[in-house]
């Protein structure tokens, strides 16, 4: 049986893909920082194949940690980094553990000799730390594909910065390295909604679903939406774990980074789909998804179909 190892395998993202491996019939290793808080990752024992499911702690700061990981895995996805909007330390809380993680995650699964394939998954930040909001000097009706030059600002929100950066490193680290024994392929989702396998509450992603069905805004982060009536686009959670399934397991794919997105509706479109409402607006693709289409073999789902599935 063929082992895959998922950093961040029980939340929101994570847990589906844990289950797609599990459905695929691989051994499934997930992390977790702290395996004494069984609620963290208690739901995914209730998954077809759990008898297949082996959890174990783990700091992506700690080399230690990560080759004991990672030491007999024939695949690995990493999506262990930290989302979250609020912080108090933008270095200790989102900066180390994304861009430090990345580091030493290369590093030791460099020196895994069973690994074969290696999936990060990056973000749309990737790509425009600005995101939702368009890159400076593009029109928000401009769209965006895996072609474009990559934007940053240092105005952007820590956390985009921090994938941003982390994804960087990710290309540098290809790009001295052209003999790997192994691939590297990333996935760089837009904003991930869908149901969640979980009732865990400390989840960023189904947080932010809780506060656009209810118009909700905790702070002027969330408020800003509100007042721009901004445009997100949006993809559901069960494509970004079929696209990480196939990235991992489709070969050819190295060095590569896709786009995962559906259609982009504004705020306001999506407060309304949230509860079970109409549109007022037609659907528009800004981030382009057919190259995930043509070489991952997804389909994905609307948004409308997507939210319908949020409280479900």
């Amino acid at each position: 049986m063929r082992k895959a190892g998922i950093i961040g395998g029980s939340g929101f993202i994570g847990s589906h893909i844990t289950q797609q491996f599990l459905e695929n019939g691989f051994e499934v290793k997930v992390s977790t920082t702290d395996i004494s808080k069984q609620e963290k990752y208690e739901h995914l024992m209730e998954l077809k194949h759990a008898d297949h499911l082996y959890i174990s702690e783990l700091n992506v700061e700690n080399k230690s940690q990560l080759k004991e990981f990672v030491k007999d895995c024939d695949i690995v996805v990493h999506g262990g980094t930290p989302f979250q909007l609020d912080f108090k330390d933008a270095k200790s809380e989102l900066f180390d553990p994304t861009i430090k993680g990345t580091e030493n995650f290369l590093q030791v699964i460099s020196e895994t000799p069973t690994v074969e394939k290696v999936v990060l998954i990056a973000s749309v930040a990737a790509w425009n730390t600005n995101f939702p909001l368009p890159a400076d000097g593009k029109l928000p009706s401009d769209t965006y594909s895996e072609t474009d030059s990559p934007f940053m600002s240092d105005e952007s929100h820590p956390y985009a910065q921090a994938k941003f950066i982390a994804n960087q490193t990710i290309n540098d680290f290809i790009d001295k390295h052209p003999n790997l024994d192994f691939e590297i392929t990333s996935v760089s989702p837009v904003m991930v909604m869908g149901n969640s396998l979980s009732n865990r509450e400390d989840s960023t992603s189904t947080g932010l679903q809780f506060l656009f069905k209810n118009k909700m805004a905790p702070n002027p982060f969330i408020q800003m939406f509100y007042d721009n009536d901004v445009d997100f686009a949006i993809v559901n959670v069960k494509d970004v774990a079929e696209g990480v399934y196939k990235a991992a397991t489709i070969s050819g794919l190295h060095g590569k980074n896709y786009l995962l997105s559906s259609e982009t509706y504004p705020v306001s479109d999506v407060s309304l789909m949230l509860n079970n409402q109409d549109p007022k607006h037609q659907a528009k693709k800004i981030y382009q998804n057919q190259m995930a289409e043509r070489e991952l073999g997804l389909m994905f789902q609307s948004v409308k179909k997507t939210l319908s599935q949020c409280f479900n």
